[in-house]
């Protein structure tokens, strides 16, 4: 048997997915949780195989109530099922160490075979989402992603214009953000490299092959 918590803040998505797995009779739905604090609450005391998380909940988010359970070191598997298929929600989930991620509007099948390959130790990835992971390492950017894995999509996207010696402004132009988010982009980079100055983090990002010509 699986024992599945659903994570997901919709009542009526909830409901649906209830009535998807009735049929999998391998597959009893132990708890229902609608924050990610919820999640993390449940799945300590009711040791689910398997939790379906969303990413985006009040309060705590999916992404970070999977972080906790993977530092908690709880023998959960996380799927994600979630709308959202963009890069930084796809490697923040895996980095926070989800073993899974689907899309909403999975077909039950997909979703009961990501559910029985979590809870057997695999990684399981939609369609589209596979295809992101593929294209996301066949264009070189899985380098950068392995020597920074700490790093969102978007900081590593800042610190490759860092590397070739652009300055916050014309990162900010070329981004079509503001100056400040690229100002905390470079913050946050500063500390999850632990450097404190420009050049340091050029270096690091150099050796890394982000930055060269």
């Amino acid at each position: 048997m699986i024992r599945l918590l659903i994570a997901d803040d919709h009542p009526a998505f909830r409901r649906g997915l209830e009535l998807m797995l009735a049929d999998a009779d391998d597959i009893p739905i132990v708890g229902e949780a609608d924050t990610g604090e919820r999640a993390v609450e449940l799945a300590e005391s009711l040791a689910p195989d398997v939790i379906l998380m969303d990413l985006r909940m009040p309060g705590l988010d999916g992404i970070e109530a999977t972080r906790r359970l993977t530092r908690a070191r709880s023998a959960a598997a996380v799927v994600v099922l979630t709308m959202f298929e963009d890069d930084d929600s796809v490697f923040a989930a895996m980095r926070a160490g989800a073993r899974g991620y689907l899309l909403k509007g999975a077909e039950q099948d997909e979703i009961i075979r990501a559910i029985r390959a979590a809870a057997a130790g695999e990684a399981i990835f939609g369609p589209q989402v596979a295809q992101r992971i593929i294209a996301h390492f066949a264009s070189g950017s899985g380098s950068a992603a392995a020597a920074f894995p700490s790093l969102t999509e978007r900081e590593r996207e800042v610190l490759e214009m860092v590397a070739t010696g652009k300055g916050n402004a014309v990162i900010a132009h070329e981004l079509m953000i503001s100056l400040k988010t690229v100002r905390n982009h470079v913050s946050n980079i500063f500390t999850k490299l632990q450097v404190s100055e420009r050049s340091q983090a050029i270096v690091k990002a150099r050796e890394a092959g982000l930055g060269r010509a």
